[in-house]
């Protein structure tokens, strides 16, 4: 496959800057100039009618920038490592890495062509450096962001062609993969087959093991580690949640979390819980102490509705402090759920299509939102 990139400014023509300091809030508007607004309504399984998406207040925005640079809807965007730099990325198979920021030096930003849709990002955790790019085809990439080059191309086995999940450890020089087998289905998790684990070293890329499943274990959909890297834990299509000891390469726990797949998970601010996404369109928080109870739960099926989930998974994002859940939606609008506090629920300004892709800055009250309009946008908060 060959390999192709290009530099990119941060011009006026792909970023376009709406700046509301002086009001409370921002009207986002399409290339076409149309507002776009959705009211759609969902019921639970009792029928009791939840409230519209417009009941969520809507989030107060200091500044909002968006980004145009893709011609297909967004797979991934991802804040780096220092929140500086962001790399996005479109189901046909370009990525893209950009500042939003005119301050920041734009000597990073370029375009890679990977050939195939690009189904995982993920920072180096120490730096802004390194960038690894997983594909629907198997393939993962890892581009020096200085250097503006591939420096590894690698590929898993042929019997697990799709990558679903990339994790850099946030202390050691590895990674890890999570990789599905394919079959036919009319869903996202029905084409997936069985996972592979492996854990890859980012000086040699040579793979250092596989995590054991067990036998023909359902596909791992997302991966998150702890702050120091020793624990691993994997959300699965059946509707697990698995933690790893890194160190020893072994499983040491696992519950069922779900009665649906699991598309999405990730650590609580305190380590000692475990926030999980089921493509039931329910939120739960796991406590660790005390395993298999719920903490706190949310039903966002009014935004992650089962229809939606056919084609693609949905994820979550926590922001810096622990305090407010951004989930992707398969409305124009994303909630933001108050995971601590007594804030009300807020929703975000609108795409024109739906939300597929979502991240907090590392250390400031700013989020990333892309959407199947094409469109990236990153919105800073008040």
């Amino acid at each position: 496959m060959s390999e192709n990139y290009e530099e990119s400014s941060a011009s006026s023509s792909m970023i376009q800057g709406f700046d509301s300091r002086s009001s409370s809030s921002v009207k986002s508007y399409t290339r076409g100039g149309k507002f776009h607004e959705s009211s759609e309504i969902n019921h639970t399984e009792d029928q009791q009618v939840l409230v519209t998406e417009e009941e969520f207040p809507e989030v107060k925005v200091d500044f909002q920038e968006t980004f145009l640079g893709h011609n297909s809807p967004i797979s991934r965007c991802r804040f780096s490592a220092s929140g500086s730099n962001i790399a996005s990325s479109s189901i046909d198979g370009t990525v893209r890495i950009w500042t939003y920021d005119s301050s920041t030096a734009s000597s990073r930003n370029a375009t890679i062509y990977c050939g195939s849709e690009v189904s995982a990002l993920s920072w180096e955790c120490r730096s802004d450096r390194l960038l690894l790019i997983g594909t629907a085809n198997g393939g993962i990439k890892a581009w020096n962001a200085d250097a503006k080059r591939v420096v590894c191309d690698l590929s898993t086995s042929r019997n697990f062609p799709s990558i679903l999940d990339l994790k850099c450890s946030p202390v050691e020089p590895v990674f890890v993969s999570a990789a599905a087998s394919r079959r036919h289905g009319s869903t996202t998790f029905e084409r997936t087959g069985f996972a592979n684990l492996t854990v890859w070293h980012m000086k040699t890329w040579k793979p250092l093991t596989v995590l054991p499943l067990g036998e023909d274990p359902p596909a791992i959909t997302s991966l998150c580690f702890n702050h120091n890297g020793k624990i691993l834990a994997a959300s699965a299509t059946d509707g697990m949640i698995h933690m790893f000891d890194m160190s020893a390469g072994l499983q040491i726990t696992g519950w069922p979390a779900h009665d649906s797949p699991v598309s999405s998970v990730l650590f609580g601010p305190a380590e000692t819980s475990i926030f999980s996404l089921g493509s039931d369109g329910k939120i739960l928080e796991w406590s660790l102490h005390n395993q298999g109870q719920i903490l706190w739960s949310r039903d966002c099926s009014r935004f992650c509705n089962p229809e939606s989930f056919k084609t693609r998974m949905h994820e979550i994002a926590l922001d810096s402090n622990g305090k407010r859940l951004l989930v992707t939606s398969g409305l124009v609008r994303a909630p933001i759920y108050q995971v601590q506090g007594h804030e009300s629920e807020l929703r975000t300004l609108p795409h024109s299509s739906s939300i597929t892709s979502v991240d907090w800055h590392p250390t400031l009250p700013m989020y990333i939102t892309g959407s199947a309009d094409h469109s990236v946008r990153v919105t800073s908060i008040l």
